[in-house]
């Protein structure tokens, strides 16, 4: 498996500053949105009484996106698959001088099932602050309805902020099994338009998601997923993930975890390393603790603005390192893991690229990595 980077980014598009609801469920991908220049020219459209004429199809003609537009994660579909799954349906429909044949999927559904293709309305049911910038935010599910995701998924949330639309890929803390509910682990920046969306939720707020996108091929027990098969058998058993998180890149690694302890048949040990400032900004201290107390879990914190441990904690102290996570630490994460590890990654792109770095120089091949 080659090593696979993803970033997420903003995604900006203009908000016409008026618009029909029933206009909605043309266009999925794109917002439900007209060509600028011929909305301009023509107020909001009524299918009903429309003429079939170019200039009215050329108003319905889907708009491509542009490059800031795509969130950069690797969804499937991405906004330019649905762009062009679009405008195909207008072309057809075009060809055939049949509208009908646009009305087909809405923009967003409130039926709280999770689509690819579609926005889905979720309600936000509780607000924690676990740091200064950092929030826990879960979310209603019908029922004992689940998300049904696959271990590393990613959803894509869709806000708007003074008439630009952002889209941000987030990936849910809650276990697979999660039953009624998932929950998000967010963190807030001053100057991020997604942020400033983000802060003003309150509980009963409705909110839009769509996915899930990407994903890790883990198996219980099944080491030659990962690894050079050509290894001793007795080194394939039972092998080892290590994960490298820095901050809310702790997000895709705690349904893995989950996964793992929940399963008493799967035998893979795991070391997770958490990457954080300071003692007090490390998220889900109480859910962390309880995951290395199973004999196959451990993890260590790495705190970058930290000069001493002896304040902290006795339980912590063992497990924690002051200072940045480097080559020569990295070395000696890597000497202590009981079997070949196979390395999880996920931060900010800085982070990445120098855990990519030092793993490489202590001996641990893009194909033994993966990057979320």
């Amino acid at each position: 498996m080659g090593l696979s980077l993803a970033l997420c980014r903003s995604t900006l598009r203009a908000e016409p500053a008026q618009r029909n609801n029933d206009w909605l469920m043309f266009f999925p991908g794109n917002g439900g949105r007209v060509q600028e220049d011929a909305s301009d020219d023509f107020p909001n459209p009524n299918p009903e009484a429309m003429t079939d004429s170019e200039q009215d199809w050329l108003a319905l003609k889907p708009q491509e996106p542009s490059p800031s537009q795509c969130c950069g994660s690797g969804c499937k579909p991405c906004i330019y698959d649905v762009y062009e799954k679009e405008l195909a349906q207008w072309e057809r429909a075009k060809a055939m001088h049949d509208k009908s044949l646009l009305m087909g999927k809405k923009e967003q559904s409130n039926n709280s099932e999770l689509n690819p293709d579609t926005f889905t309305a979720f309600s936000v049911s509780s607000v924690e602050q676990l740091t200064e910038d950092t929030y826990q935010y879960k979310f209603e599910l019908p029922g004992n309805s689940s998300l049904r995701l696959s271990l590393g998924q990613h959803i894509v949330l869709r806000g708007v902020v003074n008439g630009l639309e952002v889209q941000r890929a987030y990936t849910p803390i809650s276990p697979r099994n999660a039953e009624g509910y998932f929950e998000v682990l967010i963190k807030c920046y001053e100057a991020g338009l997604m942020s400033q969306y983000i802060k003003t939720w309150k509980r009963g707020d409705v909110v839009f998601w769509r996915g899930p996108f990407g994903g890790f091929p883990y198996q219980p027990n099944k080491k030659n997923t990962f690894w050079d098969l050509n290894l001793p058998v007795h080194d394939l058993l039972h092998g080892e993930l290590l994960m490298l998180a820095s901050g809310t890149g702790l997000a895709p690694m705690i349904p893995i975890l989950q996964s793992i302890t929940d399963d008493e048949e799967d035998e893979t040990f795991v070391t997770l390393v958490g990457c954080f400032p300071t003692f007090d900004k490390i998220y889900l201290k109480p859910l962390l603790q309880d995951l290395a107390r199973y004999w196959n879990i451990r993890i260590y914190y790495v705190l970058s603005q930290e000069t001493s441990l002896e304040k902290l904690p006795w339980s912590y102290q063992e497990n924690t390192y002051a200072g940045r996570l480097n080559e020569d630490m990295m070395k000696t994460i890597v000497n202590s893991c009981r079997r070949k590890p196979f390395v999880l990654i996920c931060g900010s792109s800085a982070f990445n690229e120098d855990m990519s770095r030092y793993l490489k120089a202590v001996g641990i091949e893009e194909n033994s990595c993966f990057v979320f």
